[in-house]
């Protein structure tokens, strides 16, 4: 038996904020990433009782009566797992209109209810919403270095030399950030949690919704998706491939969205540029799941060099999504691409004013042509683009003229400090 070691979460932080002044925080992010560890470390410590609708008791009292569920609860009350009584969220508006005490309840939900408007317009303005995903590499290394997005909007890199990530870098793709699957053993004991994790996922999510009529697509649409992370998502082109109806990809896609299992980056666009294509990227939530799937290991993604840039770039994004996350700052991320093939992996929004671009690169050099999208983003939006880098696995973090910097991957969770 494997004991898990519990990783202080980066949101406590924001947590501790939200339940002090909300009268409702939701804690949202895929099945088994935290949340109901973080929601009872947090809150039992200060007197929260703790209820799960994953219970088939609970949850059936719940559905036959929510205004006598929620009349019931303590005046400090953790509901985990919120979307499988969808009911409650108008009997829990109703409650905190009679009482806008704030803290009265930590809800869970592995569902992105935020996508569901009659669910969340019942709680508009009375309910304050968290992103949980599974462990950074800054939590998983209990790093204590400042914020990369910070430094990258500030443009606060220092010349410097790092040791490369190497093979350490695939083992961290491999590997994922699922607290329960980093406890594994790699190889195939962290592989088959991985793969029970998606069957878990089809029994206790995808079969309760009824539109779903094909739940054994689901692993199938999964594994393309993570086959194509980093690239340019085409559901009709997907659709052929699995010989799939093209609305059926369509809406299972928006249904792995919704669990946080994928996510569509959109298209950045300005109208100060032209020939701009507008079409969203996929990314998988997790590479180690990712990886998982596609049934390849380390030492087939170290030979495989096409397969690693995809699952590099994705894993970056997932790194720099997980930190922002926890930040009190709005980033908002976005890719660029035009139909020159001049492109930008992910560009992150700060506010109306501040722009910045990543380039992410499999390889140890660099060259000057890497840094031509961020240049082209830059030469448009002087006003409002801040600094551009190239994330890549070399040793040597510095400079490159004209607020472009080379950046070694393991800066995003690393100090400044030379290795």
């Amino acid at each position: 038996m494997h004991k898990q070691k519990i990783i202080p979460r980066q949101l406590r932080f924001l947590l501790s904020e939200s339940i002090g002044d909300s009268p409702v925080t939701l804690i949202h992010g895929p099945r088994q990433c935290g949340k109901k560890t973080l929601a009872k470390i947090m809150g039992e410590s200060i007197g929260y009782s703790y209820f799960t609708l994953d219970d088939a008791d609970t949850r059936v009292v719940a559905q036959n009566d929510p205004m006598g569920f929620v009349s019931d609860c303590p005046d400090q009350a953790i509901l985990d797992e919120i979307q499988r009584v969808p009911e409650l969220f108008r009997i829990l508006k109703l409650s905190v209109d009679r009482n806008r005490k704030p803290g009265r309840f930590i809800l869970t939900g592995s569902t992105n209810v935020l996508l569901i408007p009659e669910l969340t317009d019942a709680l508009v303005g009375r309910m304050e919403t968290l992103r949980l995903h599974p462990l950074s590499q800054q939590e998983i290394e209990q790093s204590q270095a400042p914020s990369f997005l910070d430094r990258l909007f500030a443009g606060n890199f220092q010349t410097r030399r790092k040791k490369r990530l190497a093979m350490n870098l695939i083992d961290k793709i491999v590997a994922g950030g699922y607290p329960a699957a980093l406890v594994r053993p790699p190889g195939h004991r962290r592989s088959t949690w991985y793969r029970n994790y998606v069957t878990d996922f089809i029994q206790k999510d995808v079969l309760d919704l009824a539109r779903i009529r094909s739940p054994e697509a689901i692993p199938k649409l999964l594994t393309a998706a993570a086959n194509l992370t980093g690239q340019l998502f085409n559901a009709s082109a997907m659709a052929l491939k699995l010989q799939m109806n093209h609305n059926t990809v369509r809406d299972y896609a928006t249904l792995l969205e919704y669990q946080f299992l994928i996510e569509r980056l959109p298209p950045w666009y300005s109208n100060r540029m032209k020939r701009l294509i507008k079409t969203p990227k996929i990314h998988v939530g997790d590479t180690g799941l990712a990886c998982a799937l596609l049934g390849i290991d380390a030492s087939y993604l170290s030979k495989n060099r096409d397969q690693l840039g995809r699952l590099v770039e994705s894993f970056v994004f997932q790194e720099l999504k997980r930190q922002a996350s926890a930040s009190n700052k709005p980033n908002a991320f976005y890719h660029f691409r035009d139909r020159d093939g001049v492109e930008v992996d992910i560009i992150i929004e700060r506010s109306a004013f501040e722009l910045a671009g990543i380039k992410v690169k499999a390889a140890a050099t660099v060259f000057n042509s890497d840094f031509k999208g961020l240049r082209k983003i830059k030469a448009a939006h002087p006003d409002k683009f801040t600094f551009g880098a190239v994330l890549y696995d070399g040793e040597i973090c510095a400079g490159f003229g004209d607020g472009m910097y080379v950046v070694p991957i393991r800066m995003l969770w690393e100090d400044d400090q030379p290795s």
